[in-house]
């Protein structure tokens, strides 16, 4: 096994379309090369000497994935695509890791191109999910898990291996190599659905059987285990896998209840079924599909009950310190953070790297599509930072070169665009700072004339006014 960071000599495939990729290999570790992409390479980083006391840092945990993968397993590496699809016109942003093998779940895929080609693959994806059907924004800094940016790791088979190697290499790595406790790990199966004449995936349940006793194998309906990919196209039965952050006792009856401490970690789909207007009908071709939320897995290993307390947000909280004038991040939640400060906190961290991917991936942010919503969550954050936490107009833009040094290792598009991205922050944040005076000043004569008349409600115009045009967000 190869160190974190390294990668046997198997070829890379590049879903990205245009440009060509050439893979050369040097002392074991491979070396992606491009005409239109940097070099990539999953290395730790050294961005904080807190990483030296944490045996799973992000960085290992991510590259470690991706190594058990290719290295042991015979998945290529496919580099993540971009979090902005500028040839997607479906997304307004990449909120998946199968999102670029679209055309391959669909049949598109030109057989003679290294996509038609594609057997097996893994990776890190980017995905931002704010605005459009999967839209966490309004979620994020509430809570330990939301994120408007995060990354999803994820390996597929297209008409390769099915469903009893995808169980036990997912359990492999997660117990083998991650070192998770098995009597912590539930998995799930689907249950059937007699209206659609879907029988129960006894495979599934069969293949988890070989690894947790039958009251930790839990059946789950449509609506938890049969992913689709839209009205009509791929779809099939799926299985996700929990985690119970309380040892020794036996969680099973809350499976898909909202146990706050019963956690899906991981997702694997068997896509066996095309959905079209007669119905569903078996694919000639069955596939893997799987996603496991890197910062949620990076959680279980640091030993955190929130996302936001692992690794790489350090360093954004310990800069936001810097420009807050009412104290320093506490982690506090929901009724206890009475003053929303550690909402805002999370909130700033989250909407720094949402903006920094996007902008480096060639999002900006504007009036129409994403580019609306990314003016939404700049807006937000600098909302955020200068009316709860008293920063000065400016801060915001100063958190960037905390996130390109945390990620630029991994992902060194963020090095490439570090100008590019500071310059556009700093312009509209400084154009949304003179807004946000005109809105602050606009909600309290809204205060005033509530109160004289003895109302609690704002009329739906007026909110509108508010969230639309002044950025403020339903907080």
């Amino acid at each position: 096994m190869l160190f974190p960071g390294q990668y046997s000599s198997r070829m890379v495939v590049s879903a990205f379309t245009g440009g060509h990729r050439m893979v050369s290999f040097m002392n074991s570790r491979r070396v992606i090369t491009s005409t239109t992409s940097p070099v990539i390479s999953f290395s730790s980083s050294s961005s904080t000497t807190e990483d030296d006391n944490i045996v799973w840092t992000t960085d290992k945990v991510r590259s470690t994935f991706v190594d058990f993968f290719v290295d042991k397993h015979g998945h290529n590496y496919v580099p993540s695509s971009a979090v902005a699809p500028m040839n997607d016109p479906t997304l307004l942003f990449t909120n998946a890791g199968m999102n670029q093998f679209k055309p391959i779940f669909l049949g598109q895929a030109d057989p003679g191109t290294s996509m038609g080609k594609l057997k097996r693959a893994a990776n890190s994806q980017k995905c931002i999910r704010a605005g459009g059907k999967h839209n966490d924004l309004d979620d994020v800094g509430r809570d330990t898990y939301h994120h408007t940016f995060f990354e999803m790791l994820g390996s597929w088979s297209f008409g390769d291996y099915f469903k009893e190697e995808a169980v036990d290499w997912a359990w492999a790595l997660l117990t083998e190599v991650y070192g998770i406790d098995p009597n912590r790990l539930y998995a799930t199966y689907f249950q059937g659905d007699p209206e659609q004449g879907l029988e129960p995936d006894l495979d599934a349940k069969e293949y988890w059987l070989k690894y947790l006793p039958e009251n930790r194998v839990i059946a789950c309906d449509a609506k938890d285990n049969f992913w689709e990919m839209g009205e009509t196209g791929p779809c099939g039965p799926c299985s996700e896998i929990l985690y119970d952050r309380i040892s020794d006792r036996d969680a099973s009856e809350t499976v898909e209840a909202d146990n706050p401490d019963l956690i899906e970690i991981w997702n694997i789909v068997f896509v066996q079924y095309s959905r079209d207007e007669k119905g569903l009908s078996s694919l000639p071709n069955k596939h893997i599909d799987t996603g496991m939320g890197l910062e949620r897995l990076v959680s279980l290993l640091q030993g955190k009950s929130s996302n936001y307390d692992i690794d790489v947000f350090q360093p954004l909280f310990r800069e936001i310190e810097k420009y807050s004038k009412v104290g320093n991040y506490t982690g506090r939640l929901l009724e206890e953070d009475v003053d929303n400060k550690d909402t805002a906190f999370r909130a700033i961290a989250d909407h720094a790297r949402t903006l920094s991917f996007a902008i480096a991936d060639g999002a900006v942010p504007n009036n129409e599509g994403r580019g609306y919503v990314l003016r939404r969550v700049l807006r937000r954050a600098t909302r955020y930072g200068q009316q709860v936490l008293k920063c000065e107009p400016g801060f915001f833009s100063k958190l960037i070169p905390v996130v390109v040094d945390t990620f630029g290792d991994s992902y060194p598009e963020l090095i490439k665009q570090k100008d590019t991205i500071i310059e556009i922050v700093q312009e509209e944040e400084a154009a949304f700072s003179t807004m946000l005076g005109r809105g602050i000043s606009f909600f309290s004569d809204l205060k005033v004339e509530l109160n004289a008349s003895d109302k609690k409600q704002v009329s739906g115009k007026k909110a509108f006014f508010l969230y639309d045009t002044l950025g403020f967000p339903i907080d």
